[in-house]
């Protein structure tokens, strides 16, 4: 008789029993219960039910005595076997319609791997009928034998103690389930789809929950939206309409006129009438996403336990919160605790990029929980006008899926948004109510007198300098790298700034903390400057860029009001001439030839000055449509995602082209500056990760291809100690050989430094 342990473990390192494992994700469960009451199924209570089994019978498996040894730090013959696939056997065994039995045996067997790896470890591990002709000479494991080496008395103990039973029958090897599914797929055109994901993404957010030692899902309760009804604080008229609308709604009200604000109260206003759901706070670049973190984290005052934060550089952004504090193993160790609070599902509201939302339906491994945590959840999209035409392709496609599968609201705003825009993104918010801010609120945001001045902005020097000279706090936005960083050096102040796409990480923060910590006097920049910073300047200086782009850079100038009154129209001057490298950045002649043709309106019809009234009427004339290249490469990205979300995007089969797929559409490959190689290794060897990666500088892919070849770009290996284990590893990564410094960044003689718009920072 096979003696077994007393206890079946789930978990080593700490030991963790079979038994507190699933309470612990029965804790997860009832709180996700609580937090997701939403989602698109058609009976919520048997819905939770199959997850609740799937929770008790998921690992199973692990009474393997085998496996028990492995976890004990015994030897063990496990070889290449999978506990789930010995968990799925049980289900036949409870009285459970076919139906049920099918689904709870799917995710099971997917919680761990894919469907595909799992049926070429059955093939290649365990004896077939094709087998019995090789005489036990192929190495392969009689399944029959390896199931007694379940400890079913204790499977059978732990059960009732959560009032489940089961009558013992025969354990048969899932290999037809998952080759019928493998060959047969369930997409999302399909009934199932939607039971099946959100099971699947159910069972492992809780499994994975729980082993991380997160029990608790929170909530937003009405105590975290008091802010907004403060009674000081009168509503302006589309705040007041965004509180009593249900359902969709596209708002458009001028920059800084409180649309955040007005957003958070259509969301109180949702979860009054719809119920709990997880909120996503959508925006295009890294640094207006960490001041809206900062900003709501306040406001809302519950810290990352509230408000969470993803993005590409979430790392990096913890650690410079840190500051420079000297390197412990116990303050990393808390920092990817902080990261992972940041990122788990615990937070209600995530501010966030589109990244994090469109890797799910790209079909990314794993994808079945981001599914999951959408459903029946609220999504927020700011300045949604700054995305280029493949982008909001994705975002099109990604809405349809959310609204039409997941039954998600939603909330766009934007300031800026041409109306045929407007329209495409509308088509698919039906219905949706549309709420613009009232006439007295625009006149009141007199803010800019434009003046388009002629020639080359770098011929006009001694006009700005003499601003300068004046005490104007003036700011300079240039087209390029290059000409900002040569413009910078040829205008004196005792204290500027420099802020642009060719800096590393450590930098661009130091810089950025400056701006907001003291008075800079001139600031010169690029495309960077545009969105997120909230920085006030008395009088811009600018190259000609898209009206939308330069609304931006507007807005960056009288911007802070004082009782409720800005100063009087600050000076907007806009050159009328182009940089030779201009056409590396605006490629679309006529647009920026329009832009010029409304600003000279507005210079002779209002004497310069900007009523963001007449805006839209402005921008429809310059973006009347795409042009025919933007709408071609807006139709192939849309045909191409949105015949994968409805053909291939299946629960537990991945493509493992789809990862390099999704991340090779966007520009930027990171180096380390030769001046800095030195830094990087010592980093690494002291193991400070993210410290090592601070020091990188994004180069495009053409740049980094012409660099390389002219060898002024190496790759090179560094190899470094793990701390506290003797574990040599190898750090691959690039070097260029180009001139940098923390006042200036990368210096490279041409353009395609950098991408400044990547929203995927």
């Amino acid at each position: 008789m096979r003696k077994f342990c007393p206890e079946i473990l789930a978990k080593s390192e700490p030991p963790v029993s079979l038994k507190q494992h699933i309470e612990e994700c029965l804790t997860v469960y009832e709180s996700l219960k609580n937090a997701f009451e939403r989602l698109p199924v058609s009976n919520s209570e048997h819905f939770w039910e199959i997850v609740r089994f799937g929770i008790i019978f998921h690992d199973l498996g692990k009474s393997h005595v085998e496996f028990q040894k492995m976890l004990n730090g015994e030897y063990a013959e496990w070889y290449h076997q999978r506990h789930e696939l010995f968990s799925v056997p049980f289900i036949d065994m409870l009285n459970l319609e076919n139906d049920d039995k099918w689904l709870l045996k799917m995710i099971i067997a997917g919680h761990h791997k894919d469907f595909k790896s799992l049926y070429d470890l059955i093939l290649h591990n365990y004896k077939s009928e094709e087998d019995f002709f090789s005489f036990g000479q192929d190495g392969k494991l009689d399944w029959d034998q390896e199931v007694e080496k379940l400890n079913i008395p204790q499977i059978q103990s732990l059960l009732e103690k959560f009032g489940v039973s089961i009558k013992l029958n025969k354990f048969i090897l899932p290999v037809e389930l998952i080759k019928k599914y493998n060959r047969n797929p369930i997409n999302s055109s399909n009934s199932h789809f939607k039971e099946l994901v959100l099971a699947a993404g159910a069972l492992k957010q809780c499994d994975h929950s729980a082993s991380a030692g997160i029990f608790k899902v929170n909530m937003l309760e009405d105590k975290h939206f008091d802010f907004l009804y403060q009674k000081q604080w009168i509503p302006y008229y589309h705040q007041k309409k965004a509180s009593e609308t249900i359902g969709n709604i596209v708002l458009t009200a001028p920059t800084g006129s409180g649309k955040t604000e007005a957003s958070l109260m259509w969301l109180h206003k949702q979860m009054k009438e719809f119920g709990q759901g997880r909120t996503f706070y959508i925006l295009p670049f890294t640094a207006s996403i960490n001041a809206m973190y900062e900003r709501l984290n306040d406001k809302m005052q519950g810290n990352n336990e509230i408000v969470g934060l993803i993005h590409g550089k979430l790392s990096e952004y913890i650690e410079n919160k840190f500051g420079d504090e000297i390197y412990s193993s116990k303050n990393e160790k808390l920092k990817k605790e902080l990261k992972e609070s940041y990122r788990a599902l615990v937070p209600p509201l995530k501010v966030a990029t589109p990244f994090q939302l469109l890797k799910s339906i790209f079909g990314l491994k794993g994808f079945e929980k981001g599914i999951f945590e959408m459903s029946g959840g609220y999504f927020i999209f700011d300045e949604i006008h700054a995305y280029d035409p493949e982008v909001i392709a994705q975002i099109k496609v990604l809405l349809e899926f959310a609204i039409n599968h997941l039954n998600v609201n939603v909330c766009l705003m934007t300031a800026t948004l041409p109306t045929f825009l407007k329209n495409k993104l509308c088509e698919i918010m039906q219905p949706h109510t549309e709420i613009y801010a009232d006439d007295n609120l625009y006149k009141k945001y007199i803010r800019h007198k434009i003046r388009v001045a002629k020639g080359l902005l770098s011929e006009n020097i001694p006009i700005i300098q003499q601003r300068l000279e004046e005490g104007d706090k003036v700011l300079v936005v240039c087209n390029t790298v290059k000409q900002a960083q040569s413009i910078y050096q040829l205008l004196d102040s005792p204290n500027k700034v420099l802020l642009h796409g060719a800096f590393n990480g450590r930098d661009r923060n130091k810089k950025e903390d400056k701006l907001q910590s003291e008075n800079v006097k001139l600031l010169v920049g690029t495309q960077a400057i545009e969105v997120s910073l909230d920085i006030d300047y008395d009088v811009l200086f600018t190259e000609p860029a898209p009206l939308d782009a330069l609304l931006q850079r507007f807005g960056r100038v009288n911007r802070h009001r004082i009782n409720d009154e800005f100063r009087p129209p600050c000076d907007c001057v806009v050159y009328s001439e182009r940089n030779d490298r201009d056409k590396y950045i605006y490629r679309n002649e006529e647009v920026i030839r329009r832009t010029m043709h409304v600003l000279q309106e507005i210079e002779l019809k209002n004497e310069g000055i900007v009523f963001e009234k007449d805006l839209q009427h402005y921008l429809d004339f310059v973006y009347p449509a795409w042009s025919k290249n933007e709408e071609e490469d807006f139709d192939r990205v849309y045909n191409s995602l949105n015949d994968f979300v409805k053909n291939n995007l299946v629960p537990f089969i991945y493509d493992p082209h789809s990862e390099e797929e999704f991340e090779n559409q966007f520009d930027g490959i990171k180096v380390v500056p030769s001046i800095l190689k030195n830094d990087y290794i010592n980093l690494l060897n002291s193991n400070q990760f993210i410290k090592a990666e601070s020091l990188k500088v994004s180069v495009s892919k053409r740049r980094f291809s012409s660099l390389i070849q002219n060898e002024e770009i190496q790759r090179e290996v560094a190899a470094f100690q793990v701390l506290n284990k003797e574990q040599i590893m190898e750090k691959t990564f690039y070097t260029i050989n180009k001139k940098y410094d923390d006042e200036l960044g990368l210096q490279i003689d041409d353009e395609y430094i950098s991408v400044e718009s990547n929203i995927w920072d």
